[in-house]
């Protein structure tokens, strides 16, 4: 394992480590937007302790919207994801410091590549101790990066799943049609992640404390 490599593991070991208090009163999963779903997916269920992610739409105003309809603007949705986990091994405030360290929180118009209304971060919260939650997470990353975050918290509406083709797209093995040719769907992911520059940005932002950067 290269030192780099530790180094991550360690950073995302140390966001663990923290305690654990009235965990088991929490609820079973958060949402998160933090632009393309795709990629906060992929994060997130590389964490011990998360049981799954899903991917979706939330924030707006239509009802069962579609994918067109949500980046075409004019719904108010965030492409978001539903973070299921296991309350006794992982927290909502370790998840949400981990969140605030795998995207960036001072860009109020989208995310990297991505550019619009449904690309903006948020967090999505469903009880009081997810919202407190969310704040002291949000006062840290502030605190540790110097700099006004924008990304808010706001309270839960309804969730709608992304359409089938979206979920796990990060490792389907599906033939798609890309710029790149005719490639599986995990080999259109790398080289779209890659190409959008999130994780160049989020290295330059944080550093070390990047818990998915490879």
């Amino acid at each position: 394992m290269s030192r780099l490599a530790r180094l991550h593991l360690i950073a995302l070991a140390a966001l663990l480590a923290l305690p654990l208090t009235a965990m088991r009163a929490a609820a079973d999963d958060i949402i998160v937007a933090g632009g393309c779903f795709w990629c906060v997916e992929a994060d997130f269920e590389k964490v011990p302790g998360v049981r799954g992610a899903v991917s979706g739409y939330t924030g707006g105003k239509t009802a069962n919207p579609t994918y067109k309809q949500v980046t075409r603007g004019g719904t108010g949705h965030y492409e978001a994801v539903k973070i299921t986990f296991d309350g006794g091994r992982v927290s909502p405030r370790q998840l949400y410091d981990l969140f605030f360290r795998s995207v960036d929180p001072l860009d109020a118009g989208g995310q990297f590549c991505d550019r619009g209304d449904s690309y903006r971060t948020a967090i999505f919260y469903t009880d009081a101790g997810q919202k407190a939650a969310a704040e002291a997470a949000k006062a840290a990353a502030e605190k540790a990066l110097g700099q006004k975050i924008v990304t808010p918290i706001l309270p839960a509406k309804p969730f709608y799943l992304a359409e089938d083709y979206h979920q796990d797209y990060y490792k389907g093995d599906s033939r798609v049609v890309t710029r790149f040719g005719i490639i599986t769907q995990s080999d259109a992911y790398k080289r779209y992640r890659k190409g959008c520059g999130r994780d160049a940005r989020v290295k330059q932002l944080w550093g070390n404390a990047a818990p998915f950067v490879n």
